[in-house]
């Protein structure tokens, strides 16, 4: 006897209700008025991406912050509330979080 035989035996009068389809289109990740601000700076004479200026949960930033190093395939960490991506992948970086609905500013060069 399974847990749904089991349940009938114990409220027979009950008729379960249709699931709930949720609306999948729409991203998780909160999204904000103020721009991400998107900078390019070298650091040991390396160049990198700075994205700073998120205004959510910091969760919801580091999903981004790994959404972007795994579409770009590159490395990067995320620190003191900015991702730091190695390389210079501004157009890109701007390119996907337009897709997603960010505003996003170029800061240098």
């Amino acid at each position: 006897m399974d847990l749904q035989d089991q349940l009938k035996n114990l409220f027979p009068d009950h008729v379960p209700s249709e699931p709930q389809v949720s609306n999948t289109n729409e991203s998780d990740i909160w999204m904000q008025d103020d721009p991400l601000i998107c900078k390019y700076e070298k650091r040991k004479g390396k160049p990198i991406t700075i994205i700073e200026g998120y205004t959510g949960a910091t969760e919801d930033f580091k999903a981004l912050a790994k959404e972007l190093k795994t579409k770009l395939s590159v490395g990067g960490s995320f620190k003191d509330d900015k991702v730091i991506i190695q390389g210079d992948y501004r157009d890109k970086i701007m390119t996907i979080l337009k897709d997603k609905g960010f505003n996003v500013k170029r800061v240098g060069g």
